[in-house]
C-alpha cells in the first residue's frame, strides 16, 4: 500500500518547512505550494488524500482556492482543511472538512491528521459488505446508515464513531480519542466521552461499542 498524500498550501516558508518535517516524520508523502493559485494546480495533478490550506494567502485565498477544488469532481475524495486561527474559523462555506488551530503543536497536527485520513477510509468500514442491516459510515456525505436507514450525528458523535471504526478491536485511549476528536487545544471534562459513548449506543445499538476499564473504547461491530 502506498504511502497516503498530502498538499500544503501556505505562504509562509517557515510554517510550510515545519508542518512538512512532521509530516514526512510519520510517512506521509508530502508536497508544497506557496499560493492558493499554485496549490490548486497541484492539487489537480497530485489528487491527494487530504490538502491542508492557509486562509490568508497572495493571488488566491485558501477560501477561493477550497472552492475551485470542491467544484472540480477528480478531487472528490480528497479531505480539505484550513491552517487558522479562532478569528477566522467563521463563515467558512467554502466545502472543508475541518481546521486545525495556529500556532500549530507537532503533536496535535500528527492527530489531527490521523483522524482525518482515518475519516477517509471510514467508509470502506462495516464490518464486512454492507446488507441493509449492519452499519455503514458515509464520511463524503457525513452520514450514517443503519439497519438501512439514513440517519445524521451532530459532528463529535460522528467524528467519534469514525475514529472508534476506523479500527475494529483497537482500544483507543480516552488521550488519543480527545487529542484525534476535539484536540488538545479544547478544553473538555473526563466526562465528556462516555456521554457521546452513551448516544452513540442509544442511537446504534450497545454490541458496537466495549467499554475497557481504566483504559477507553474499542468498536467491536
Amino acid at each position: 500500500m502506498g504511502k497516503q498524500r498530502i498538499l500544503l498550501v501556505d505562504d509562509e516558508p517557515d510554517i510550510l518547512d515545519f508542518i512538512e518535517y512532521n509530516l514526512v516524520k510519520e510517512g506521509y508523502d508530502v508536497h508544497t505550494a506557496n499560493n492558493g493559485r499554485e496549490g490548486v494546480t497541484l492539487a489537480k495533478k497530485l489528487l491527494p488524500d487530504l490538502i491542508l490550506l492557509d486562509v490568508m494567502m497572495p493571488e488566491m485565498d485558501g477560501v477561493e482556492a477550497c472552492t475551485e477544488i470542491r467544484a472540480d469532481k477528480t478531487l472528490g475524495q480528497s479531505i480539505v482543511a484550513f491552517l487558522t486561527d479562532y478569528s477566522q474559523i467563521a463563515g467558512f462555506d467554502a466545502g472543508a472538512d475541518d481546521y486545525i488551530l495556529k500556532p500549530i503543536k507537532p503533536r496535535v497536527l500528527v492527530s489531527r491528521v490521523q483522524a482525518l485520513l482515518r475519516r477517509k477510509k471510514a467508509a470502506s468500514y462495516v464490518g464486512g459488505d454492507y446488507d441493509g442491516t449492519g452499519l455503514m459510515i458515509d464520511p463524503e456525505r457525513y452520514v450514517v446508515i443503519h439497519e438501512g436507514k439514513e440517519m445524521s450525528l451532530p459532528k463529535k458523535e460522528f467524528e467519534l464513531l469514525s475514529l472508534l471504526a476506523s479500527q475494529p478491536g483497537r482500544v483507543f485511549s480516552r488521550e488519543n480519542i480527545l487529542a484525534s476528536v476535539w484536540g488538545t487545544d479544547v478544553v473538555v471534562g473526563d466526562r465528556t466521552i462516555d456521554v457521546h459513548i452513551r448516544k452513540l449506543r442509544e442511537k446504534l445499538g450497545e454490541h458496537y461499542f466495549k467499554t475497557v476499564k481504566g483504559v477507553g473504547y474499542k468498536f467491536v461491530g
